[in-house]
């Protein structure tokens, strides 16, 4: 019996956990059992070939039929989520034509609390396996005995699949009890011992537990709220895989990663002990519940080693309160003040959340933006099937996208209009700050006045000459945002902002960002030749001149622009500035 367990990805980068646990799992449940699986009628021996493949949803249609057929598979599993639904509905037609005796199924968090959607629609899919899948996916190679056929016959005696009884009805055969102890679960990736890996090109995603007991309303993680954790020995001993193999990084997909003291800290002081000075390691937690004791050790935490995502969603209260999160944002803030900058810090806001207007939005944008995350990601609520948003949504009047990725188009607080424009931010919040090309000019830019003032007033300029309907690189954010600040009505009025600084400030962001060929038209380069060359004698790069002449650049500003209030320091400086040369 040949199963196929698929997983159509975002991207080549990213890599998926379920189906490598279910193959995993099901290899090392039945290699433990010598292969005999005993059935209700008859004992049987069978060891059942289970393979899995990786595409993405970048690659065609017909690139991806053609590799499952080659595999000739009995069974053929899909992992779904919001990303691949859309792709995976198109992909499941075609495969009974190619493979017209296999068996299709489906699993993951998308067709699973849509399965009678899905099942409706799509008429070649089998079955769906719904929550956790291990335990459901070992039970159904066991019932069918190593027979592919068998398994439409016993799907009614598998416990968390959703199918089709006889007279089409779709039916549901109950609840399958949760996986108590997560260490029966082997290592995820195999590949990366054996020498396999892509070690500086995948993202490699890990748990070291299950469940949240949090209920935030729009989060499928709150519907199951028992926690439970793998030992923090064989935690551990998996983090070491990766260091040996210098993985370059890995994704704790632990829905929220700090809940037990002694689990989180004690993975974090193994990471510190053993780093190797390349793995990255990234957490999602949540700051607000961060314990003093974690705070502390994290003083201590150099550069380059951990990231963390922080939700904060909303800075109104009562937005956090009617979507069942701590309405504590003071504490929440200090929290994350208290971390040290030598760890990345990735904060989110939604859009789309009740009682939240573009006023009150731009009050959150500011409250994140005062804790000067290295990013803001602005996201859109999505109201998934199963949340309790959704049923919020229905009966309170948000319109939504009915296809994957649900996204909002409208609340009674947010016009699409509103939606639109904020779609807009986020793009602009992207380009200006979270890719840090601008760092020096909207550090100024934000210190100066409130930050979602500024990006808006930018935002509705921008879109006065279309600069969001094309195609933008690097060097166009520049020329628009000089353009902007140099408008005289720009809507910014704010008197403290200095015009002169801010263009210093945006010369000195794009000459540092590279050596140039030639300068654009707005940007005024104040060059002189020799003072260049007696900068590189000083700094011993006049060795060989050439070399050191394209490997570096002079420029002259009105103000000390590496200060970090350059308005308080007025003076002419003139710098050499060095480029990496690869």
């Amino acid at each position: 019996m040949k199963i196929l367990l698929v997983s159509v990805n975002a991207s080549y980068m990213h890599t998926n956990l379920a189906i490598r646990d279910l193959k995993n799992y099901a290899d090392s449940h039945f290699a433990s059992r010598g292969g005999v699986l005993l059935s209700a009628d008859t004992e049987c021996s069978i060891k059942p070939q289970i393979e899995i493949a990786e595409y993405t949803i970048n690659q065609p249609i017909g690139e991806v039929l053609r590799g499952i057929a080659a595999s000739n598979s009995d069974w053929i599993l899909f992992s779904t989520y919001i990303w691949n639904a859309e792709y995976v509905c198109k992909l499941l037609p075609e495969i009974k034509k190619v493979l017209p005796n296999c068996i299709l199924g489906s699993g993951g968090p998308e067709f699973g609390y849509g399965a009678k959607k899905y099942l409706t629609n799509i008429s070649d899919l089998d079955f769906i396996i719904f929550g956790e899948g291990e335990l459901t996916f070992a039970d159904m190679i066991e019932k069918s005995c190593g027979v592919p056929q068998n398994l439409l016959a016993k799907l009614s005696d598998i416990k968390g699949i959703y199918y089709r009884s006889n007279d089409g009805e779709i039916v549901f055969s109950g609840n399958r009890e949760l996986i108590e102890d997560l260490n029966e679960i082997p290592f995820p990736y195999p590949e990366i011992a054996e020498g396999k890996a892509d070690p500086d090109h995948k993202i490699y995603y890990y748990e070291s537990s299950r469940g949240c007991p949090f209920g935030c309303s729009y989060c499928l993680s709150s519907v199951d709220k028992r926690v439970r954790f793998k030992s923090l020995e064989r935690t551990c001993d998996e983090i070491q895989i990766f260091l040996d193999n210098n993985i370059k990084l890995v994704k704790f997909v632990d829905r929220t990663y700090n809940l037990d003291e002694n689990h989180y800290i004690g993975i974090w002081e193994y990471i510190a002990k053993h780093h190797n000075g390349k793995t990255m390691f990234h957490f999602e937690i949540e700051a607000e519940y961060l314990s003093e004791n974690a705070l502390t050790f994290l003083q201590n935490v150099p550069a380059g080693v951990m990231q963390f995502e922080m939700g904060v969603q909303s800075a109104n209260k009562k937005t956090l309160e009617a979507i069942n999160r701590s309405t504590n944002i003071e504490e929440l803030a200090e929290k994350i003040k208290k971390i040290p900058r030598t760890i990345h810090q990735h904060l989110d806001l939604i859009a789309g959340l009740p009682y939240e207007d573009l006023e009150s939005f731009g009050h959150s944008y500011d409250f994140v933006m005062e804790l000067r995350p290295d990013a803001l990601q602005l996201g859109f609520l999505k109201v998934l099937n199963g949340t309790k948003m959704e049923q919020f949504a229905k009966d309170n009047g948000w319109k939504w996208m009915e296809s994957p990725a649900y996204e909002t188009f409208s609340t009674p607080y947010m016009n699409f209009n509103d939606i639109a424009f904020l779609k807009d931010v986020e793009i602009a919040t992207d380009a200006y700050w979270n890719k840090k090309s601008f760092s020096y000019t909207m550090n100024y830019i934000f210190r100066m006045m409130r930050p979602w003032k500024f990006i808006s007033a930018f935002v509705e300029y921008a879109r006065t000459v279309n600069a969001f309907l094309q195609a933008r690189r690097e060097s166009y954010w520049f020329e628009i945002l000089y353009s902007f600040i140099q408008l005289e009505k720009n809507n910014l009025n704010c008197e403290a902002l200095d015009k002169n600084l801010v263009y210093d400030l945006l010369r000195y962001d794009f000459v540092r960002a590279g050596k140039k060929g030639n300068f654009p038209s707005w940007y005024k380069h104040n060059y002189d030749k020799d003072r260049h060359r007696k900068l590189l004698d000083e700094n011993g790069l006049l060795g060989n001149s050439r070399i050191g002449f394209a490997m570096t650049e002079y420029e002259e500003f009105d103000y000390n622009v590496l200060s970090e209030k350059p308005e308080d320091e007025k003076q002419h400086t003139q710098l050499l500035i060095k480029y990496d040369i690869i």
